[in-house]
This record gives C-alpha cells, sequence and structure tokens, in this order.
C-alpha cells in the first residue's frame, strides 16, 4: 500500500474548514447566486434526538460541498443587536433546524404539559408549505425558535440553494413532507452510546446533575419511542451507533453500522470488496493501527424493516486518519471524485468528535453520497433543458 497521496491530503485538508460564522442578512456578498433559475433543489430530510450529533453531522456535510460557511448552526448571536438563528447557510448548501417550527414556546410547553418530540407541538402545515416553497426555489420567511431563552422570535428570509437539509426531531414523520424529500437520512444511537454522549455534553460540559439527565431521558423517552424512532423505517440511509462488540466491559468504544437501502434512485450503496458478500476484515495492524480493543470492518447484506438493505459497519478506533488510505483502497462506491478524497475530508475535520471511529467514517460516506445524489440529478436537469431548447 502506497502513502504517498496523503502529504498532499494534508496540506490541502484547510480548503474544506468553513469560515467565521456570519448572518446570513448581514452578508454583503451574492453567496448565494449559485441556484441558477428555474433549477430545483434538492431537498435532504436528517432525523435524529438532540444529543445525537447532528451538528457534527452538519459540519461534515457542508464541509463536503465546499464554500463559505455564513451563518451558525444549532443556535448562536450575531454581534450585532443579539440576532440569533439556527440556519446555516453556505454557497451549496442551506441547513434549517425543524426546531424553528415548534408551535409553542418554551413556557408555552409547559402549559401544555407536552414535550418537544409531541407532533402536536410542531407545526406541520408550515412545514411542508415551507419545503415545497424551496424546493420550487422561492424565498420563504422562516420561525426561529430561539435555544438560548427558549423563545419564538422573528422570523428570518430564507433563500434556496442547490441542497437544502433539513434537521432535526421530525423530518419524515408528516407524510408530505416526507414525499418532498430526494434523499433521507436517521442517525439511530442506542440507549446506552446515547446515555454516555448526553452525560459528556450535559454533565461535563454544562454542568447538569445526572439524575437530571436521566430524568430527562426518562421523560423523553415515550415521545421518543412513538414518533422519532419510527421515522427511521422510512429512511433511506440509517447510521447506527452501538456499543463495540470487541469488548463487553468496554463502555467508550463504538460500533457504527452504514444501513443502506438498496433500490433508491441515483443512489448506489458503499461495500468492502465484493458487492453482495458477507466479508468480515481485521487491518493489518501494520496499516491501520489501533488501540485496544482492536479494529474489524464487515460489509454484508441484510434486511432492515422489510426492506433489502447494503451494511458497512465499523467496530473499534483507529490511531492515524492519514492511514485511513488504507481502507478506503477496500472500499466500492464511495461517490469520492478521487482516490484520497475520502481520507482528506476526514483529515479536514480531524477535531470533530467521531473522527477516529465509524461515525466519522459513515458520516462522511452519507455526504459523499448526497453530494452524488445532487450532481446526477443537476445533470438529469441539465440534459432535459438542452433537449427541451433543441426542440424549441
Amino acid at each position: 500500500m502506497k502513502f504517498f497521496v496523503v502529504s498532499s491530503l494534508v496540506a490541502s485538508a484547510a480548503a474544506f474548514s468553513p469560515v467565521a460564522f456570519r448572518p446570513a442578512h448581514l452578508r454583503g456578498d451574492s453567496q448565494l447566486d449559485a441556484l441558477k433559475p428555474g433549477q430545483t433543489p434538492i431537498v435532504i430530510g436528517v432525523a435524529a434526538d438532540s444529543g445525537c450529533g447532528k451538528s457534527t453531522f452538519m459540519r461534515r456535510l457542508t464541509s463536503i460541498f465546499g464554500g463559505d460557511v455564513v451563518g451558525p448552526l444549532g443556535g448562536g448571536f450575531g454581534k450585532e443587536g443579539g440576532w440569533e438563528t439556527n440556519t446555516l447557510v453556505s454557497d451549496l448548501t442551506t441547513v434549517i433546524c425543524l426546531d424553528d417550527y415548534h408551535l409553542n414556546d418554551r413556557e408555552g410547553r409547559k402549559v401544555t404539559k407536552r414535550t418537544a418530540l409531541d407532533p402536536l407541538e410542531n407545526n406541520f402545515d408550515l412545514m411542508y408549505e415551507q419545503v415545497k416553497a424551496l424546493k420550487e426555489g422561492k424565498t420563504i420567511s422562516k420561525p426561529i425558535y430561539n435555544h438560548v431563552n427558549g423563545t419564538l422570535d422573528t422570523p428570518e428570509t430564507v433563500e434556496p440553494t442547490p441542497i437544502i437539509i433539513f434537521e432535526g426531531l421530525h423530518p419524515m414523520h408528516d407524510e408530505r413532507v416526507r414525499d418532498l424529500l430526494d434523499f433521507t437520512l436517521y442517525l439511530d444511537i442506542s440507549p446506552d452510546v446515547k446515555l454516555n454522549w448526553k452525560i459528556q455534553r450535559d454533565m461535563e460540559e454544562r454542568g447538569h446533575s445526572l439524575e437530571s439527565i436521566l430524568a430527562s431521558i426518562e421523560a423523553r423517552k415515550p415521545d421518543f419511542d412513538a414518533y422519532i424512532d419510527p421515522q427511521k423505517k422510512d429512511a433511506d440511509l440509517i447510521v447506527e451507533v452501538l456499543p463495540t462488540e470487541l469488548d463487553k466491559e468496554d463502555k467508550k468504544t463504538l460500533r457504527v453500522r452504514c444501513i443502506q437501502k438498496l433500490g433508491v434512485e441515483n443512489f448506489a450503496p458503499c461495500y468492502l470488496f465484493d458487492e453482495g458478500s458477507k466479508i468480515e476484515w481485521t487491518p493489518a495492524p501494520g496499516k491501520l493501527s489501533s488501540p485496544a480493543p482492536g479494529i474489524k470492518l464487515a460489509s454484508y447484506p441484510d434486511d432492515y424493516f422489510g426492506s433489502d438493505v447494503q451494511v458497512l459497519e465499523m467496530d473499534g478506533n483507529f490511531d492515524n486518519i492519514q492511514e485511513l488510505v488504507y481502507v478506503e483502497s477496500a472500499l466500492s462506491n464511495t461517490n469520492t471524485k478521487f482516490y484520497g478524497e475520502l481520507t482528506q475530508a476526514m483529515l479536514a475535520l480531524a477535531d470533530a468528535p467521531g473522527s477516529n471511529n465509524g461515525t466519522g467514517l459513515m458520516q462522511t460516506l452519507a455526504a459523499f453520497a448526497i453530494r452524488s445524489l445532487y450532481e446526477k440529478k443537476a445533470a438529469i436537469a441539465k440534459k432535459s433543458e438542452k433537449a427541451t431548447a433543441a426542440a424549441a
């Protein structure tokens, strides 16, 4: 295996790094001109519970697509006048947080005694209207749910870009919205892993007590089981995060499965070595070094809620992202443009959570699949436009 390409990968990794956030309505440039007149955006839905890594996944998506990032994801104040948004915008991509479609603010939910996971606390009629409008190339005035103080703020103007991502609790819950989505993903975090992540985020980083974290999880569980979890059966791609099977006592190492539906238009699942075969692979330690309990990859066909799927799996961590190029050489249908691009994209966000295990790898593969989907649809639209012009 030759690793001479890695130095150039490291050198070019900075090209993927986002610039400082700036409020979209305070920009003086024309970054949104990427959507040409008459062009139909592709619309992606990403579903997951809170605290399940959606923000990290969005960073990977937007870094793959390129362009300057001009708005914060997950809530943030601009420097001028306390402006707050959840929307992330780049040249090609707009990421909209579905929390913005909450019907009531935090105080209002105390009155209704419903969680934000309950569909009755979300405005699906408006969500449908605005997803449809953006897909038709129209500008919308979208609500803002302020995560800092729990209020509903003044709506913001959102212009369509070639790729629009709706991420949050319910992108596939409403059938009308689901039918508008060109591709759907679900981030499925097992209860044990979710607890560990919430403890790290809320206890270690936000100062919450263990008791309050456990109480919050238990309070949300009935609504999560009823309204959020069922969406995974409708997803085209599921990233499933589980405890490792390499050491049953290990509570930190992860086993990650990328579950890819067969027969999805413009999408070919990624696999190891030989399509349709069941493969279990332990890379040579000299080519992909790994801390205990080691590392194992697998690829196999399976059934998922009655659908035929191709599964790609990684269990364990790796020490050096540059060595991932060895795994990249064994993968097919990665949707990369050149050998080494997968490793380059991982290096670009080396500081992001999951960059040394299967979460980062599977999320990056999903990002390349979405980019490929966009390019295929854009090519089809261009071909149709030329045919129409020739017939005129």
